[in-house]
Order: C-alpha cells, then structure tokens, then sequence
C-alpha cells in the first residue's frame, strides 16, 4: 500500500504498481521557493481546486514555468485544512474518471501551503497578510462558490455580518470579502504593488461580482473613515489591480464511494472519505471527469504563470462573455435542464443513467444541435458542436459522476430565461430564423409544468426540488388530474404570456399553443410523458 506522504521521488516503484503518476518535481524545494517568492494564492480548498487548479500548477512546475507552488487559504472550514491538507502534507491524489470505466491516477505536490485564513486563527492570518505583502504575488483566485462573494440578504440589503464589518473596519474582518480586502490594504500600505484577483466561480460575470463586493467594503470603510481615497483608487485602477471574467467547466462532484473502494483495491492506503463538522465531503483523493475549460481575460498587471501551457485559454473580455454565453444557454445548461426535469418526473436517479435512455439522448441532441447551434455565438475558442459532442458522448453518461435530475432542477423557474430564453429571443430577433419552428424547447417547457404537477408519469407523487416559484407555479397546475378533461389554455396562460420567466409573451412568438398542446399529450394518463417524448422524436427528429 502506498500514502500520499510517501517519499514518490525515491519510491516511485510503489506509486507505478498502484497506477499512480508522481511528480518529478521536490516538493520540499517547492516549498521553500514559495516561501522566497510566493506567486499564487487560492481561495476555496475545496474539491475543484484539487482536481483541476492543482493540477494546472503541477502541470506548470514540471515544465519549469512555474517556480513556486500554490498557497492555500480557506475561509469556511477549518476542517478542510487540519485535516484534509496538513496530515497529508498537502498533497492531492487527483483520479480522472472516463466514461468506460477507466481510471487515470495522479499525485499532485504543486500546493506548498495550507492555511485557515481568518483572523480567528492568528498564525495563519498573519501569514496571510505577509503573502500578500509580497511584490512577487501575482495572482490571488477564488473557488468559494457564488454564496461566498454575496454580501446582502435576499430582499437586496447588506447583510448583518457585512454590516458589523463595515462598521468595525478592517482591523478583524469576519465575512470572506471583508477579509480580502483588509489584505489588500495591506498590500496597499506595503509598496502597493499591482495584482490580479480571479474568480474562477462557475457563474456569469464572475469577476464583476467580486469587483463590486471588494468596492462595497471598500467605499464602507471609506465612509467610515478607515481607509482614504487613495485606496479606492487602487483598488479601481486596471493597471493596479484586476478581476477578469472566466468561464469554468469541469464537473467535480462529491468524493465517491465507489471510487474510494476502487483506490483501496488498487492499493493506495489513504481513500477514505472524510465527512466534516460543517458537512464538506472531501477526501485525500478527488474524482472529475476528463473534459474541461477555462477560458480567462488576459488582465494580469503583475504578470502571470504562463497559464495557457496548462490548457487555460486566455483571450479578451468579451470572447470569455461569448463562451460562457455558449455555454450557459446552448450547449450544455439547456441540455442538463431538460434532463432534470424528465429525469424526475421519469424516475431517474442519475443523469448519466438517463444517458442510456435513447429517447432523453434524442431530446438533448434536437435541443443542442438542431435548435441551438443554428443561433448560437461561437466564442471560436472553443468549438460549440465539439462541447456538445463531448457532453453527449463522454461527460453526461460518466457513471463516475454521481449527479442526479433532483439536484439539477433546483430552482428551475431562475433558470430558463437564460436556458431557454435567450434562444427563443434569437429565433426572434435574427432574420431567416421563426421560433415557431422550435420543437424541443417548447416540449421541455411542457415537460417543467408536468413536473410542476408534483406527479410522475406513473401518477405517484413525488417533492419536486426546491424553487422560490415553487408555491406560486403549483397553483396553476396543481388541481389538474391525469386522465381528465382540462382546460390547459385556462390553466397556463398567465405563465406563459410571463417574460421574466420565459423572457418572451410565448404566444406572440408562437410558442404558447404548442407548450399547450405538448402539455395536453402529457397529461392524457400514466405513461403520456414517455409517448409524448416518442411521438415527438418520431415526427421531428433527423
């Protein structure tokens, strides 16, 4: 059996039988150049980082053209470094699941630190604030989800701890953005050097947003008296400092069990999963699929690792714009959509399982291919039938993946005016193309409001996944009964005549009647959604 804490440079033997690829790299030297001149910093230790930022910077230190590893800082869970990074010496097993049930295994020793980076533990936040001292650190990125860039409630208010942090200055921030930006006036007060801070969360416009929180505290502060103008004008300098925008692909689920059982029989000793306090599920391996993107705006003032030799993409602005466009309302978004919400109301618990169902493979392929692509922007980055190809053919149907229908349809009714309605709004807008000519969008909108019902199609209940529509939406159709005379114009019509939704009246597009006629079909009885599907393939597809 081998440890992630064995010496791999004199024991790589052991690693090669277990099928594990080491570095060829000193992770102790590693170590001490960062410490010399640290260059990276990444917030979020969490199971993307560990699949696919470590591995860009593995990828970078075995080419020589990344001479220091990359520093860690977590701000949610203490947990994920005391006892995920530090026991194992920080290093990462990183295993790429395929579709065909093969395993690619690899050691990564690029992460050179760990910390918990609050000022409630003050070793580490001193440490933190040393790094960003630093005139060598050029690149702070974030992985912490969208939730951790918010800093106001739902009704658009700033929140209570963004409140006591602005009140309290920067001295002991306590939310993540706060904490950001009082290492940042550190930076600031020390040479004022420039930097480039990155999100790399997957949702749109992601630097924008983490511009505005860093300025929102920023300008509190100011108003507060605790920092001057001449910080704000740093901070709003592109020369000084930076936010590009990225687009992120990469599906990194949840440690799995069956890969953990897998690692263990292949005779690596550290695969058990660990299950913290604050429930993060990680592990001293992590599991992802083999197809990725990241497509970032080249805007580093204080330069960069030469990022591009480790596959990123690095363009303009608003080619990153047109790849997460692509992305998010063409190829891969609407996709995933519909087979949430025929994958609930059908049963399925996985969606790589609803990948064998050749009917639901139909329906994705007439929403990418046929529907889709004629409207879609091409990023040129990136191809946009090869992303669909490759998410039909290898990401979807990975067994190893362990997404389900259930988790994807939450919040549904958020969703499709950016799924869906963007490519109805092209149909309109763009001449030769009629939206009334579309076939499988309408019938995957019918298909939400069959599953609205909160009734599968074999007339059983089931709790459809959370939405904040959710309660209003069931009143249209929640006293219609399979089998039974209704009034589906009656019942739907307030909906679909609604454009924050659909972002479209679907009647003045010509939608409206067919959603009501796909609908009426799903309705009829037990297995009307199964023959819906299969009457529609067989009219329209080619």
């Amino acid at each position: 059996m081998v440890k992630l804490t064995d010496d791999y440079l004199n024991n790589k033997a052991a690693f090669t039988a277990a099928g594990i690829t080491v570095p060829t790299y000193d992770q102790d030297k590693l170590r001490t150049a960062t410490n010399e001149h640290p260059r990276w910093v990444h917030f979020g230790g969490g199971n993307l980082f560990r699949a696919f930022h470590a591995s860009i910077a593995n990828t970078l230190i075995e080419k020589g053209e990344l001479d220091s590893g990359v520093i860690v800082a977590d701000t949610y869970d203490n947990s994920v470094v005391d006892n995920v990074y530090k026991p194992f010496n920080d290093r990462i097993l990183r295993v790429v699941t395929k579709a065909d049930g093969n395993f690619d295994k690899e050691l990564f020793a690029s992460v050179t630190e760990s910390l918990f980076a609050t000022p409630a533990r003050e070793s580490d936040w001193k440490r933190m604030q040393e790094i960003f001292k630093a005139p060598s650190l050029q690149v702070v990125s974030f992985s912490i989800t969208e939730k951790g860039y918010n800093l106001k409630t739902v009704a658009g208010d700033l929140n209570d701890i963004t409140k006591a942090d602005l009140a309290a200055g920067p001295a002991a921030p306590k939310g993540n953005m706060a904490g950001l930006v009082a290492l940042l006036l550190g930076r600031f007060q020390n040479g004022a050097t420039p930097l480039t801070l990155m999100s790399t969360d997957n949702f749109s416009n992601n630097g924008d947003k983490l511009k505005d929180s860093v300025l929102t505290i920023a300008k509190g502060w100011k108003e507060n008296g605790f920092v001057g103008q001449d910080f704000l004008d740093y901070l709003q300098d592109s020369k000084k400092i930076s936010f590009p925008l990225s687009m992120i692909d990469r599906i990194t689920p949840n440690p799995s069990e069956t890969v953990s059982a897998k690692l263990k029989e292949s005779g690596f000793d550290d695969y058990k999963i660990i299950h913290t306090p604050k429930h993060t599920n990680i592990a001293p391996f992590t599991n992802t699929e083999e197809v990725h993107y990241l497509v970032v705006e080249d805007s580093f003032p204080n330069g960069r690792p030469k990022f591009e030799d480790a596959g990123v993409i690095l363009t303009d602005r608003k080619t990153v714009g047109e790849a997460d466009e692509m992305k998010v309302t063409t190829c891969l978004n609407p996709l995933h959509t519909s087979l949430a919400i025929f994958g609930s109301v059908l049963q399925f618990k996985s969606i790589s399982d609803e990948l064998q169902n050749k009917d639901l493979v139909g329906v994705i392929k007439q929403i990418g291919y046929v529907e889709g692509l004629p409207v879609v922007t091409d990023p040129k980055v990136i191809n946009p039938k090869e992303f669909i190809d490759q998410l039909v053919t290898k990401r979807l149907p990975n067994p190893y993946i362990p997404d389900t229908p259930q988790r994807i349809a939450t919040d549904t009714s958020q969703k499709i005016p950016v799924r869906y309605g963007v490519t109805i709004k092209q149909y309109v807008d763009r001449d030769g193309f009629d939206p009334s000519t579309l076939e499988f969008i309408p019938l995957t909108i019918a298909g939400w409001f069959r599953y609205l019902m909160a009734v599968n199609d074999e007339g059983e209940a089931f709790e459809p996944s959370p939405d904040p529509m959710m309660d209003d939406l069931k009143k249209y159709v929640g006293d219609i009964k399979l089998g039974e005379p209704t009034d589906v114009h009656a019942h739907l019509k307030d909906v679909l005549t609604n454009t924050s939704i659909f972002g479209q009246d679907l009647y003045a597009v010509g939608l409206g009647e067919k959603v009501e006629n796909y609908f009426s079909q799903m309705i009829a009885g037990k297995g009307a959604i199964v023959k819906t599907i299969e009457d529609a393939l067989a009219k329209h597809a080619k």
